[in-house]
C-alpha cells in the first residue's frame, strides 16, 4: 500500500464510527485555524532552510488537504481523487507549451503571461466578481494584499490615485534592495508597536482606500 493511500485510510478511520471524537467533530470551518497554523509553521521551516523539519510540516499541511477532502466525501460533495484530478487537469491545460503543441516558452515571464491568458478564458468558480479588482482571499496578509492591489492597478492600466502616492513609490522602488526593504519594514512594525498601533490593520485600511479611490475614478470605468 502506498503511503498516500495509507494516510487517506487513516483519516477516514479517524472520522468513522469508533474513531477519534475530536476528528469526528471537525468541519471545514473548524479546521480553518488549523490550516493557517500548519501553513505558517511550514513557512517558518522554509525561511530558516530547515529541510528536515520542512518534511514534517509538509506532512501536517497534507493532513489538512486529506481531512477537508474526507469531510467533503462524507457529504457527497467531492473526494480526494476529484481534487487531484481537477488540479492536474488545470496544470496540463495551463502549460500547453509543455503538454501541447504550442511553441516552447523560454522565460518565466512568458509562462506567467500565458497562464493568465488561459486562466481568463476558463469558467470561473464561486460568486461573480464585483468591482474593478480581482477578489483576494480575506485572510491574505496585509502586505501581500497591498502588493496585489498595486499589481492589478499596473496590470489593468488604472489611473494611479493620489492615495497610493505613485511618485513616492517610484522613488522608493529605485532605492530599495532586499536588505533595505526588510530593515524599513521592521522599523515601521517596531515603531507601530511603540505607539500602540496595528500595522496590519493600518495597511489593510489604507489598501482599501486605494481600491475605493481607483473604483471611484470615472476614468477607470
Amino acid at each position: 500500500m502506498s503511503a498516500l493511500l495509507e494516510l487517506r485510510e487513516t483519516i477516514a478511520r479517524l472520522r468513522a464510527p469508533g474513531g477519534c471524537p475530536w476528528d469526528q467533530e471537525q468541519t471545514h470551518a473548524s479546521l480553518v485555524r488549523c490550516l493557517i497554523d500548519e501553513v505558517s509553521e511550514l513557512i517558518e521551516t522554509i525561511d530558516r532552510g530547515d529541510v528536515v523539519h520542512m518534511r514534517e510540516e509538509l506532512g501536517d499541511v497534507l493532513i489538512q488537504v486529506y481531512f477537508h477532502a474526507q469531510i467533503a466525501a462524507e457529504r457527497g460533495d467531492f473526494d480526494l481523487d476529484d481534487v487531484a484530478r481537477e488540479v492536474n487537469e488545470k496544470l496540463v491545460r495551463r502549460h500547453p507549451h509543455v503538454f501541447g503543441d504550442e511553441e516552447r516558452l523560454e522565460t518565466s515571464g512568458q509562462v506567467l503571461t500565458k497562464w493568465e491568458e488561459i486562466k481568463a478564458q476558463e469558467k470561473k468558480n464561486g460568486p461573480p466578481a464585483k468591482g474593478l479588482f480581482k477578489p483576494q482571499p480575506p485572510r491574505l496578509p496585509a502586505t501581500m494584499w497591498a502588493e496585489s492591489i498595486w499589481k492589478q492597478i499596473i496590470k489593468k492600466g488604472f489611473q494611479r490615485p493620489a492615495s497610493a502616492d505613485p511618485a513616492a513609490i517610484e522613488v522608493k522602488a529605485n532605492a530599495l534592495d532586499d536588505d533595505t526593504l526588510g530593515r524599513e519594514l521592521f522599523i515601521l512594525a517596531a515603531a507601530a508597536r511603540e505607539r500602540g498601533l496595528d500595522p496590519e490593520g493600518a495597511l489593510r485600511r489604507h489598501a482599501s482606500r486605494v481600491m475605493s479611490d481607483v473604483e471611484a475614478d470615472p476614468r477607470n470605468t
